[in-house]
């Protein structure tokens, strides 16, 4: 260990809540460490068994069932789990050149509309990669309704698997997916090896604005509520990952004031939703709650959001040729 390392101070406090919410507190100290020095930083977040105090016992997980997956989609729009629908993601996606000569990766797939999107829109052959078997299972029922059964396949993911992706493809594209990834390194690095030469790989994702962020009483609401769970980093530490795996940056920005708009501008018309909701009786009563409860949770990060405790960051990596290294 050396001398900087010896210096990190690490709070009380900030030791309590680490291992109190399954933080490696040694993860915790490299993480304020990087922040310091800007060194390079291999992900080595652990999440522990751990009680739920008084105060935290009615903070629990948004689970994938059915119900959720209807109001989500009311709000979202058909195929779509999150803010960014089919306009978003088309003018997002020509950054990456798409033409119908292509194959590509979608981490993050969701209920799959952005891997339909792009290959009705641009012609792609698209394969869909979702950690949440629910999500994969109803992205594939999709695929398969819209009759794009091989054109836009979603499977589910297993990050442990030794290699998860079968061949080559010319574009690769993580949707909001790369933080609920314990092992940032593995998966950049299998994203890099399944990309041809020229290959791009868009990526938006949530990040902390600093190590601190990690104490914010809103921050440990919201990784709670995940449905899967999450694994933050700070920017400088994806950036420097994504650097580390080999690829160079040609784009790398944040675009949380997007981001709160596109929120914001879907939940506008959840009012009416909620109207047409409470005619349905009692049915209608538990869809309602459900329909608070995804309120409040993208509400929360929101919030977050416009106080700038965490980011959505959009980044794109370029896979050099051979020869250009």
């Amino acid at each position: 260990m050396g001398k900087d390392d010896k210096d990190i101070k690490i709070s009380f406090k900030l030791r309590c809540q680490a291992w109190w919410n399954g933080y490696d507190i040694e993860d915790v100290k490299a993480r304020l460490q990087a922040q310091k020095t800007g060194d390079s930083l291999e992900d080595k977040s652990s999440r522990a068994e751990e009680p739920a105090s008084a105060a935290e016992e009615d903070i629990s997980s948004l689970p994938w069932d059915k119900l959720r997956m209807e109001m989500t989609q009311l709000i979202w729009g058909d195929g779509y789990c999150g803010p960014g629908g089919k306009e978003q993601i088309e003018k997002m996606c020509k950054l990456l050149g798409l033409n119908s000569k292509m194959s590509a990766i979608v981490i993050g797939a969701g209920f799959g509309g952005p891997a339909r999107v792009l290959a009705e829109e641009f012609g792609v052959w698209i394969t869909g990669f979702e950690l949440s078997k629910e999500l994969a299972e109803k992205g594939m029922q999709m695929s398969e309704d819209a009759g794009l059964a091989s054109k836009a396949i979603i499977n589910h993911l297993d990050p442990a698997q030794e290699k998860p992706f079968d061949r080559s493809y010319d574009r690769a594209f993580s949707k909001e997916a790369l933080y609920l990834f314990q092992d940032k390194e593995k998966i950049l690095q299998d994203t890099y090896d399944t990309l041809k030469e020229d290959g791009l790989f868009l990526i938006t994702d949530y990040t902390l604005s600093n190590a601190d962020a990690l104490e914010n009483p809103d921050v440990q609401k919201w990784l709670k509520q995940e449905a899967t769970q999450p694994y933050l980093a700070t920017t400088a530490i994806m950036q420097d990952a994504i650097e580390k795996t080999g690829f160079s940056l040609r784009v790398n920005e944040d675009i949380s004031d997007e981001y709160v708009r596109l929120i914001e501008g879907s939940w506008s018309k959840a009012a009416a939703i909620a109207q047409e909701l409470a005619k349905k009786g009692s049915e209608g009563t538990k869809a309602i709650e459900s329909l608070m409860a995804e309120a409040e949770f993208w509400a929360l990060r929101a919030k977050l959001l416009k106080e700038g405790h965490i980011h959505v960051w959009r980044f794109l990596g370029y896979k050099q040729k051979s020869g250009l290294r």
